[in-house]
């Protein structure tokens, strides 16, 4: 999650941007700059530059730096008017200085300096560059020139400061741990999912392992959604674009779609479900005593993302979403939100995430509907929030083209929050779609509709999962449960009696009887996460026992029986 980083600290790492720029333009002259701003626990800088930046380089450059701020210049803002700018950068070669000026409304702009170094910028600055101290560069990434595909890659170097060594000593740890938690390469090592170019960014291939993962999500979510009265549909995943038009979607929604023809008739890929679950509603004629209805659906969807935001699952082209449309009475809508809002903890806790953040995001500036509908939506998400006793933050404008929302944001092991719940209420789409019920009077009235997901995106929410655990799943989500690991050839058969008998428990189990040493195998079912291993030999054969071994310890003998109830017990604790 994005946070607000203090004004002092932004100033600090954005002249730290600044001194990397001019460590880079005295080692590199040829080099042209993009933007470095200051961001949420660092800074970056792009570069244009044939030659690929190396990790030595970021050394280079980082020396330099300590002796750009040991010159302790001061950084100096002067005003300008945009012709002398434009000429100024222009002398200087950097025609992207000279395109972000050209692109500016105003006739002056700001420039700072620092020594002999310039730039444009509208700052904050500290006051001189001595101050930047502790400071360290990260990685090299690539960049498009404004964030579009089509304009030129540029080179982002990335970089952190602080304050003081303690807070980034504690910072270079938390990346370190973080590194070992990362779900892309987590998903590798335990075989879960896998991307291919040959099939296009963003779009997962899910293996045997990492399918059953999402299977276990996706079974304990239709469960839990049926005891709650939600009715499970299905929809297609291409639609006529008249209905996107109709929805809103195609005028405010257009650039992220992926549309098509067919016969001369235009479809799209389906970005969101809820048209379908509308057009289910107004399939028949609804009285007031049917409402609240409830329709859920695991439905795929397709969104054109830009490769430069594609991040292992956690931002990817097509995805599933426990998504489900609410439609209800208006008097109905404080309890249906917080209904929702108790789904959703009771969901985090059975995952294990016991902390979440709660924002608030107000009507955009495109948007559909009137003040009044805008207003209402917005005092019933705040009436179901304030009747929960929940704080919340507010993010002005950025709520659905349609009605405002409530996003619901886990934290995580290592602090991080993730968003993947969110609540929106809407009177908008049902006026759109002519969507009716009959009440009391025999008068037809319009119902209000919420949309909502519980885990959000099936793709991010497995994502967030494996970091948070570090791929070590409790045992109810593991895909395999219990490895059963015999010392030589002549325990197999005993091995596989205990594996059907586990099998006859819905105990995920593999064996390990390849012909390899007992530290090899013991070794690949650790490496595989895997929460519990049996090993046996002559004596577990003799003794018809098995030798327990957790991923913390050895746990000595026990009887098969014993060992099912415990486990037994785990997956029904969800532990």
């Amino acid at each position: 999650m994005s946070k607000k980083i203090s004004m002092d600290i932004e100033a600090l790492r954005h002249s730290a941007s600044h001194i990397m720029a001019d460590a880079v333009k005295q080692l590199c002259p040829d080099v042209k700059l993009g933007i470095g701003p200051a961001i949420e626990k660092g800074f970056y800088y792009d570069f244009e530059r044939e030659t690929p930046f190396t990790p030595d380089d970021l050394e280079k450059i980082e020396k330099k730096m300590k002796e750009i701020a040991k010159a302790n210049d001061p950084f100096q803002k002067e005003m300008m008017p945009k012709e002398k700018a434009i000429a100024l950068f222009e002398k200087m070669g950097e025609k992207y200085k000279v395109e972000l000026i050209r692109d500016l409304p105003d006739k002056e702009v700001s420039v700072y300096k620092h020594g002999s170094f310039i730039d444009l910028c509208k700052g904050p600055h500290i006051s001189n560059a001595g101050e930047v101290k502790i400071f360290k560069l990260l990685t090299i990434a690539g960049a498009y020139w404004k964030g579009i595909e089509t304009n030129p890659m540029l080179q982002r170097i990335y970089g952190t400061a602080f304050a003081s060594q303690k807070e980034l000593d504690d910072y270079i740890q938390f990346l370190e741990e973080a590194q070992r938690r990362d779900h892309r390469k987590l998903g590798k090592t335990l075989e879960y999912f896998s991307f291919h170019n040959e099939m296009g960014a963003g779009l997962p291939l899910y293996h045997p392992k990492g399918g059953l993962l999402r299977t276990i999500i996706e079974d304990w979510e239709k469960k839990e959604h049926l005891k709650r009265g939600y009715h499970i549909v299905i929809g297609p995943h291409i639609l006529k674009s008249d209905i996107w038009v109709r929805s809103g979607h195609y005028e405010y929604y257009k650039d992220l779609m992926y549309t098509f023809k067919i016969e001369n008739q235009e479809y799209a890929v389906k970005p969101m479900n809820c048209p379908g679950h509308m057009l289910i509603y107004k399939s028949k004629t609804r009285s007031y005593k049917e409402l609240p209805i409830k329709l859920f659906e695991l439905g795929t969807v397709y969104r054109y993302e830009k490769s430069g935001v594609l991040h292992g699952l956690l931002r990817v082209r097509g995805f599933t979403q426990d998504d489900a449309h609410i439609f209800c009475l208006p008097e109905q809508l404080i309890d249906e939100i917080t209904g929702v809002i108790d789904f959703v903890s009771f969901a985090m806790k059975a995952f294990g995430f016991n902390e979440f953040m709660v924002e608030l995001s107000t009507r955009p500036l495109k948007s559909i509907g009137t003040d009044k509908i805008w207003k209402d939506s917005h005092d019933a998400l705040v009436g179901a929030l304030d009747k929960k006793g929940i704080k919340y933050q507010v993010n002005e404008g950025e709520g659905a083209f349609y009605g405002p929302k409530i996003d619901i944001k886990l934290k995580d092991a290592l602090g991080r929050f993730w968003q993947c719940a969110t609540i929106q209420c809407d009177f908008a789409l049902p006026e759109r779609f002519d969507l009716a019920y009959i009440g009391q009077d025999g008068k037809e009235y319009r119902p209000v509709m919420l949309h909502r997901v519980i885990l959000g995106s099936m793709e991010r929410f497995i994502g967030a999962l494996l970091e948070h655990y570090a791929g070590a799943l409790p045992v109810w989500l593991s895909p395999v449960q219990t490895a059963i690991i015999s010392i030589t050839d002549k325990q197999k058969d005993y091995a596989h009696e205990i594996k059907n008998k586990l099998a006859d428990q819905d105990i995920r189990t593999e064996v390990y009887d390849q012909n390899e040493t007992l530290s090899y195998k013991i070794r690949a079912a650790q490496l595989q996460k895997v929460p519990y291993m049996l090993i046996v030999g002559e004596k577990e054969v003799s003794g018809r026992v098995v030798s327990v071994r957790s991923r913390v310890k050895d746990e000595g003998k026990s009887k098969l029986e014993d060992f099912i109830d415990r486990i037994l017990k785990d997956i029904k604790e969800k532990k």
